[in-house]
């Protein structure tokens, strides 16, 4: 594995308990930040989801679902 995070890795997590969770946080958090990044994953620009994705990402609440997720 080369570390990356894949968008099968994204889609996989996206389906479990914890993801969904996840995902309907970050829905409530920032729809449109959400929104905005789920539209630059469909073109394929990764790198610009990161950036897009960072300041929720930094929120404690998320963090913590992120490392149940193992992240």
């Amino acid at each position: 594995n080369s570390g990356e995070f894949s968008m099968q890795d994204a889609m996989r997590l996206a389906k479990s308990p914890v993801g969904e969770q996840l995902l309907a946080m970050l829905q409530k958090k920032d729809p449109n930040v959400l929104n905005q990044a789920m539209q630059q994953a469909n073109e394929g620009n990764y790198d610009q989801v990161k950036d897009t994705m960072s300041a929720l990402l930094h929120d404690k609440e998320i963090q913590n679902l992120l490392k149940q997720l193992g992240g």
